[in-house]
């Protein structure tokens, strides 16, 4: 008996381990909603996020960081923003994109496309196709 109840918190202390690994604390800078949402001459690659982060999680956001602040590092009508899903103040975007969960999105006005699904498949193994189509998708909001 004593065997399980210490293998049952040996497994509560790996997940609780495991859970946090993927949490990258810090805070992000507020960001104003309703300007964004008014400004219609940006082309914004939303990366959507929850607070607990895994591995592929952390890399559609580098990803799509470094794509946008390499390949369009001259243009300053693109940019990329990091939205935290819990913030209250970041619900109206999520309300408008329809976002529940982790996103990554590309707008302009309202023209918007959906990458989320691609991006997770591909970002760990394979960036250079994700980094291609968010340079395909913000290049025909251009």
């Amino acid at each position: 008996m004593k065997i399980i109840q210490n293998s049952a918190l040996l497994l509560v202390f790996a997940l609780i381990v495991i859970v946090s690994g993927c949490n990258q604390g810090g805070r992000q800078p507020q960001i104003n909603v309703a300007e964004i949402i008014a400004d219609t001459t940006f082309v914004n690659v939303f990366y959507f996020r929850i607070k607990q982060r895994c591995e592929t999680c952390n890399a559609v956001a580098a990803v799509a960081r470094n794509t946008v602040e390499t390949a369009f590092a001259d243009n300053e009508k693109v940019r990329y923003i990091e939205i935290e899903n819990s913030q209250k103040s970041n619900y109206p975007l999520l309300e408008k994109y329809e976002v529940m969960w982790n996103a990554l999105i590309i707008t302009k006005n309202n023209d918007a496309v959906d990458i989320t699904q691609r991006a997770f498949l591909n970002a760990v193994n394979n960036a250079q196709f994700v980094e291609n189509i968010i340079i395909e998708e913000v290049n025909k909001r251009l």
